[in-house]
């Protein structure tokens, strides 16, 4: 019960975390003009996104917020079967923050219906993200390393097969 509580306070935290940075964005940048911070390259500027990544199925948000629901509930189901063990630690992290940004773009979904996005690297012209979208983004690709190059094709069936663990069991 103990992991639960730990993981359930650290969700609130990093979700609070995107809000309250997403808050201060809202009441300095809204209606103002960007804050550079390296001219040219990266700046702060307050965007509505109604849509999904790069603007992609614009107010549709009924259907981003069903499918982050959808989305948690998997990664709930999963989680409960990774072992507890050390060696599963970076897959634990990786579904915990992609958690994190989920609910901190549902959150925005739900309250705001768009999500507040604000970082922008001008210098290659990259679609503007916020904080909910670094965890979500850095976890995908940790995921895909820790897949590819980390864990071996039996830990993970062992993970995601539900007849090899009830073999075990």
């Amino acid at each position: 019960m103990k992991k639960y509580i730990k993981t359930i306070a650290g969700l609130i935290f990093f979700v609070l975390l995107d809000q309250v940075v997403k808050l201060w964005v809202l009441a300095r940048l809204k209606g103002q003009e960007p804050i550079v911070l390296i001219k040219n390259v990266l700046e702060f500027q307050y965007v509505e996104n109604r849509g999904a990544a790069f603007g992609l199925l614009q107010n549709r948000q009924w259907f981003f917020l069903v499918i982050s629901f959808v989305v948690l509930i998997g990664l709930a189901y999963l989680a409960k079967k990774i072992p507890q063990e050390s060696r599963y630690f970076w897959l634990r992290f990786c579904m915990f923050f992609v958690a994190a940004g989920a609910i901190g773009n549902m959150i925005d979904r739900a309250l705001r219906q768009y999500v507040v996005d604000f970082i922008y690297f001008k210098l290659i012209n990259f679609p503007v993200f916020n904080v909910a979208d670094i965890y979500v983004t850095c976890s995908a690709f940790l995921l895909i390393y820790l897949v590819i190059f980390y864990y071996k094709e039996e830990e993970i069936d062992r993970i995601f097969s539900k007849e090899k663990k009830e073999e075990k069991e």
